[in-house]
């Protein structure tokens, strides 16, 4: 860019133009993403912005497009809450609660690298949304509705959120991460998570353990209820009819807590399967507190492959769910929908993959 473009202020599209060689019409067309201009003059167009420092206005862009460039991920809690969030007035310190849990799973940062990994390229950002109410889902669903956002896409933390369907029934684009507990026709990714269970059991069972005990997710989940099911399926396949459970919520200090009903109720078990890996951790805890050597006496498989297997003590045996890819795919979803708001729902189901370390 010469001094003289650089004192005359902002670059302009007449600069970009200039620059490429091409009419005004042609350099909109490029920045707007229009698809009937030859590759070879997109290319010019590009070189022409990237030497001027050109940068689009986006809310000029908007007015020509119809679009945001930008998509909403909500976290989104359970259904409606009794009493006083029917009135929209639920505490802060309830919200806060629950954007803390939020963040202090390392769940939601591998699904928010995923996501931003795969729009940044694209020149699109989300927005960070929480859905725990019903008023905050009302203004989910205005946002989308204003234009505020091209679309979301929603990682669900309750079996009976209302939200999948209040925007399928709106029209709105969605995506979700994980089917949804009640038929709804809107798109998602999910792991098979049966398949991902059968994993760690068979693991357990080929260490000769024997007397395996569960720490399952809360049984109001979908991936809680297919883990422990394809988990109690593979023990019975193999001759054992009953499988003790300790019902856990996802949380380290849940997994401490089953963990201890699990050891007073079954002082000699050997192998335990922790539904996630933030519940193996507690359970490591617990089991060390006990006197009980992991894995010499009591062999530990958790699930998800989260910074928390790396974190445990020893670092924990696991199922790998990939949910950077997965969430990546979940954008990828959406802007295909986006792209094509005719195209009917889909689904994507990713494999599991044992990652063995020192815990199993």
């Amino acid at each position: 860019m010469t001094d003289d473009l650089r004192s005359a202020g902002a670059p302009t599209l007449e600069d970009v133009a200039r620059a490429a060689g091409v009419s005004r019409a042609t350099v909109s067309r490029v920045i707007n993403g229009v698809r009937n201009v030859d590759p070879a003059i997109q290319e010019v167009v590009r070189q022409a912005v990237s030497v001027t420092g050109y940068a689009p206005n986006r809310a000029a862009r908007s007015l020509v497009t119809r679009r945001a460039d930008a998509v909403a991920l909500v976290v989104s809690g359970a259904g409606v809450e009794a009493g006083a969030d029917r009135e929209g007035s639920r505490s802060a310190g309830d919200q806060g609660s629950f954007t803390a849990q939020v963040f202090a799973d390392p769940f939601f940062g591998r699904v928010v690298t995923g996501v931003v990994n795969y729009l940044r390229p694209r020149g699109m950002h989300p927005v960070l949304m929480f859905a725990e109410t019903s008023r905050a889902r009302d203004e989910v669903v205005a946002y989308l509705r204003q234009g505020s956002a091209d679309g979301a896409l929603i990682v669900s933390t309750h079996a009976e959120d209302p939200l999948p369907g209040l925007l399928t029934e709106a029209g709105l684009a969605a995506v979700l991460f994980a089917r949804p507990a009640r038929p709804v026709p809107i798109s998602y990714v999910d792991l098979a998570h049966q398949d991902g269970a059968r994993l760690a059991a068979e693991h357990l069972l080929a260490r000769d353990c024997r007397r395996i005990a569960t720490i399952s997710g809360p049984l109001d989940v979908p991936a809680g209820q297919a883990r422990l099911a394809g988990f109690r399926d593979t023990m019975a396949r193999h001759g054992h009819p009953y499988t003790p459970i300790a019902e856990g919520q996802f949380t380290q200090e849940s997994g401490e807590a089953a963990m201890e009903r699990l050891l007073a109720a079954h002082p000699d078990l050997d192998g335990v399967f922790a539904a996630n890996d933030l519940m193996g951790m507690g359970a490591c805890h617990v089991l060390r507190e006990h006197g009980r050597r992991v894995p010499q006496d009591v062999a530990v498989v958790g699930f998800d492959d989260s910074s928390a297997a790396l974190a445990c003590r020893p670092p924990l045996t696991t199922v790998r769910q990939p949910v950077e890819e997965m969430a990546a795919e979940m954008t990828r979803l959406l802007l295909d929908r986006l792209a094509r708001p005719t195209s009917p729902a889909t689904s994507v189901i990713f494999e599991p993959e044992l990652v063995v370390r020192g815990s199993a």
